[in-house]
């Protein structure tokens, strides 16, 4: 059984990878979209966060979050927008893939892979490779030719807020060369 050992950092940042069960290109979907954005304003309402930056791929998604001073539990938060989301999504009757009889007995279902990949954000400039590498993800993934023409990205509001030109992402940023440790 694997040991996994999450860090917890009281009103702490954090970049999570949260993917689809197979990889299932469900969530840029107008339905996974919409479910999505409920699940995280129904959680926010129980606990609050701060959705720093985010982008919704097929079938995985991308944010970075901050969490109240006195409060580090990011993992309840996490559970519940997953729970949220599939509950809307199997009450609408949209399919999920099937799971083994193991994980069928363990009460997971189709839609998302269990468990999330977290990485503590250590200090502003690891708040911005992080929130770089978010923002750079359509790219990474060949799904637009600029940063620009994904719509759901947090990038265009940082670029209206001055963060980023337009036409950032051109290339791959200098901090992300040869870094693969996004969960992805």
């Amino acid at each position: 059984m694997s040991d996994y050992r999450r860090y917890f950092v009281k009103g702490g940042t954090y970049f999570f990878t949260l993917v689809t069960y197979g990889r299932r290109p469900i969530l840029t979907t107008g339905e996974g979209r919409r479910f999505l954005r409920e699940s995280i304003l129904a959680v926010h309402k129980e606990q609050p966060l701060q959705l720093i930056a985010t982008v919704l791929l097929p079938d995985h998604w991308h944010c970075v979050i901050s969490l109240p001073p006195a409060d580090s539990d990011y993992s309840t938060r996490l559970k519940k927008i997953k729970r949220k989301f599939t509950d809307r999504w199997l009450l609408t009757g949209l399919p999920e893939a099937t799971v083994t009889k193991a994980q069928a007995r363990r009460g997971e279902r189709g839609i998302w892979q269990p468990r999330f990949w977290e990485h503590t954000v250590r200090d502003t400039k690891d708040l911005e490779r992080c929130v770089d590498y978010v923002h750079w993800n359509p790219r990474k993934h060949h799904l637009v030719p600029r940063i620009r023409d994904w719509p759901w990205s947090s990038f265009h509001r940082f670029a209206e807020k001055g963060h980023y030109d337009l036409d950032w992402g051109g290339t791959e940023p200098a901090a992300l060369v040869n870094q693969n440790d996004f969960g992805e």
